[in-house]
């Protein structure tokens, strides 16, 4: 018999449930990664006893979902969810049982949840592991299965097809074949879920160790051309060029090289988004050079059309602000073509462009891009311009409009109005200063903006 390690909080937790007559499991995520020896102290209490019992029971309580059944327990310093055994039907909207039952039967609470090796218990006395649905034979096959008629799980909640995806990634597992064939047919009950729970089991899908399996299941099930059809739009798009796969069999490999370096999310985001503008951009180009086949493409401006998509994609999915800048940031950029004759000015205006605090995320970007084209990636002229950007850094000049000798204010000053010449003349002194750091002066500048003014009207 199996046994989870429990510390003696836990275990003087539960025995105060099972003085009051009740007993106390930690269930799913805890359980299961203790199985395959992942860290993972982030634990879900689920036990016989009604939201109010447990409130009656315990000194300080919060009742964070107490409709369907969950109070956190303030204990010694540790905050507890604990949630009443349930029983869930009607789901009407395909994502939210329309009743709830509380129930006194851990096996009736378990046949609800969604895969087997999400539906592993232990006793939070004893450490004994409950496994009613042969989730431990799973774990050992790496197999997500659906638990009872997959059908039904994901008639209820359209949700959990990309839940399978998003553990197939995390755990690099595949999903058993009758689940599989499942989501698929059950793929149109997606709509029903909200963009934000779309966006959160996306994102911890590309944050797993196997994405490109989690991005596969996607596509295999119907639900990728739902979710993103922007990125299903690349699937057989011949690129030619030095690229033997398609835009997105690419796309995957660069998405693949992020996950091998640990590159964090934003990165892995661009990764999958940086092409995208490549279906809406190709033309037959016959005097492009092409490797692998006779018919070669054009992608001029992808770059750019691809920061579009990316900005709709995240803004549609409701991703913060500073994530859609800085994602669409790294895809708008990708592109960039160094070469060491770039004068300072050059480098300094790449570093404008990019911003400092965003150019290492690009240079993972670069990489992988060139893996997923070339197998390889050589680092070598990106760690020139990273040598000659931290040498410009080190000289403390001026970058940014903000690093001026002047701003705004003089310019009114000197009886010129606010508008769109204001912008115009800020950066036309931005880039003289980039040319020439000596310029940076505040009567140099003064005058200059004064005589461009001048030329301007």
């Amino acid at each position: 018999m199996k046994h989870f390690p429990i510390n003696d909080t836990i275990k003087q937790f539960a025995s105060i449930f099972q003085k009051n007559g009740f007993s106390l499991y930690i269930v799913g995520g805890a359980v299961r990664d203790y199985l395959l020896k992942i860290k993972n102290e982030d634990y879900d209490f689920a036990t016989d006893a009604t939201p109010e019992n447990v409130i009656s029971i315990f000194k300080t309580t919060i009742p964070t979902g107490i409709k369907h059944g969950t109070v956190t327990v303030i204990f010694k310093s540790n905050n507890f969810e604990v949630t009443t055994f349930r029983s869930e039907a009607d789901y009407l909207d395909g994502r939210r049982p329309e009743k709830v039952e509380f129930i006194r039967s851990l096996d009736e609470d378990l046949k609800r949840r969604d895969f087997t090796i999400n539906a592993l218990a232990a006793d939070a006395k004893t450490g004994l592991i409950i496994d009613n649905h042969n989730g431990i034979k799973d774990l050992k096959n790496k197999t997500i299965k659906a638990i009872g008629i997959a059908q039904e799980r994901f008639e209820e909640d359209g949700l959990r097809i990309m839940r399978a995806c998003r553990f197939a990634s995390k755990l690099d597992f595949d999903v058993e074949k009758t689940t599989q064939e499942a989501m698929k047919e059950k793929k149109d009950n997606i709509k029903n879920v909200s963009q934000e729970r779309i966006k959160d089991e996306l994102f911890k899908l590309l944050k797993g160790k196997a994405p490109v399996k989690g991005l596969i299941l996607l596509s295999q099930s119907g639900i990728l051309e739902i979710i993103l059809p922007e990125l299903s739009a690349l699937k057989g798009l011949q690129q030619g060029g030095f690229h033997q796969k398609d835009a997105f069999d690419h796309t995957l490999l660069c998405v693949a090289a992020a996950a091998r370096y640990n590159y964090p999310l934003e990165v892995r985001l661009a990764a999958l988004f940086h092409d995208l503008g490549k279906a809406q951009t190709q033309k037959l180009d016959p005097n492009r050079f092409s490797q692998f086949s006779e018919t070669s493409y054009s992608f001029y401006n992808h770059e750019n059309v691809s920061e579009q998509l990316t900005k709709q994609i995240l803004t549609r999915l409701k991703a913060s602000n500073m994530m859609i800048s800085n994602v669409c940031n790294l895809v708008k950029n990708h592109m960039f073509n160094y070469t060491p004759d770039w004068s300072d000015g050059a480098v300094k205006r790449f570093i404008n462009r990019v911003g400092y605090e965003n150019i290492r995320s690009l240079f993972e970007l670069r990489m992988c891009d060139q893996e997923a084209t070339f197998s390889k990636a050589s680092w070598d002229s990106v760690e020139e311009l990273e040598n000659r950007i931290e040498e410009i850094i080190a000289k403390n000049e001026a970058l940014s409009i903000k690093d001026l000798a002047i701003n705004g204010k003089d310019l009114i000053n000197l009886g010129i109005k606010k508008g769109p010449l204001f912008s115009k003349i800020l950066n036309y002194l931005l880039n003289t200063v980039l040319d020439d750091p000596k310029m940076n002066e505040r009567d140099i500048l003064l005058n200059l903006a004064n005589n461009y003014y001048k030329s301007l009207n």
